[in-house]
């Protein structure tokens, strides 16, 4: 298993470096583009309008955010969904098992590593369950700088649950990360995106700021919930990797092209609007070599850009809850 770092302030000092490296780099093309934009000489600001803007912390042109999936060890034992032919679930699918156990074991260790070496942070979202049995791994994902929201204590799907089913499950799946790991989950996303008709007041109450069950835009949103504001950060299926490695399957290299394109589509209008481009990655899924490496290529390409940021969904939720011109969900 990997390792905890050894100091106490290197992930953060990490972190605030490959913040700094990154907002260093996109300074002087936006200044370059914000001159040529006085000039008449570019055809996209990279700012937001003086009315409007900034769209992003920083003055950033166009935010992505990466989902990390923990669901390693919280799948059932029998009758689990993966690659193999479903079995009678009077049998227990031995080699079902160990392909979740990659997750854990190769998958999210390789997405750390990358995202160490890339400077980029992302949210994580934990299966109570899986992170009592590998709690070891969750205070890591931490302690390296990543976010810990919620995913449900076990798999089983929140929409066919009680009011009261459904509350307890947050409550014992806010225990389980907040024991591992010493923060509380602020963030949620249901099995298969499928919330129940109390989902977000239950979340409201519990203290979370935002959910990620949306697929209707590509900004962030608001509503009210309570009386209270509460954030959709978008979630994806065009770039989630359960959706295009498994129905239909694609290559690593045709997810890398479509990935470069739904950026270079959304960069384009981020100069003028608030654009956010969001990418889900499963522990056992994104975290095999060639795909790990389709992931990096695509991190360089769009660090290649300036204004881009890389930023962890509770970030996204706390700017949007002070923003302006948000629209409503």
């Amino acid at each position: 298993m990997p390792t905890t770092p050894s100091h106490p302030e290197a992930p953060a000092r990490r972190r605030f470096l490959g913040q700094a490296a990154l907002l260093g780099a996109a300074l002087p093309g936006l200044a370059a583009a914000q001159a040529q934009d006085a000039g008449g000489g570019s055809p996209h600001r990279a700012t937001a309008p003086a009315d409007r803007g900034p769209f992003w912390p920083g003055g950033s042109r166009l935010a992505i955010s990466i989902s990390m999936q923990f669901e390693a060890g919280a799948q059932p034992e029998r009758g689990a969904s993966g690659p193999f032919p479903p079995l009678d679930p009077r049998y227990p699918d031995y080699p079902m098992q160990t392909w979740y156990a990659y997750g854990v074991r190769e998958g999210i260790p390789r997405l750390l590593d990358l995202w160490e070496r890339t400077g980029v942070t992302v949210t994580s979202h934990m299966v109570g369950q899986a992170v009592e049995r590998h709690p070891e791994l969750a205070r890591e994902i931490v302690a390296r700088g990543h976010e810990a929201a919620g995913h449900g204590q076990t798999w089983e799907p929140q929409y066919s649950m009680s009011a009261a089913q459904e509350r307890a499950s947050y409550v014992q799946s806010i225990a389980s990360i907040e024991r591992a790991t010493g923060v509380r989950p602020v963030g949620f996303n249901a099995f298969w995106m499928r919330g129940s008709p109390h989902t977000l007041s239950i979340l409201q109450s519990l203290g979370f700021l935002y959910h990620i069950d949306d697929l209707s835009r590509d900004e962030p949103s608001r509503l009210q919930v309570g009386g209270k504001p509460f954030v959709v950060v978008p979630y994806t299926v065009r770039n989630n990797d359960i959706v295009r490695f498994d129905s239909p399957a694609t290559s690593v290299d045709d997810f890398l092209g479509e990935l470069k394109a739904d950026f270079d589509v959304l960069y384009a209008e981020g100069a003028t609007r608030r654009r956010m481009m969001s990418i889900s990655a499963h522990d056992r899924i994104s975290g095999t070599p060639a795909r790990v490496q389709a992931l990096e290529r695509f991190i360089r390409y769009a660090q290649g850009h300036p204004g881009v940021a890389f930023l962890r969904k509770d970030e996204i939720a706390r700017f949007i809850l002070g923003a302006r011109d948000v629209p409503a969900a």
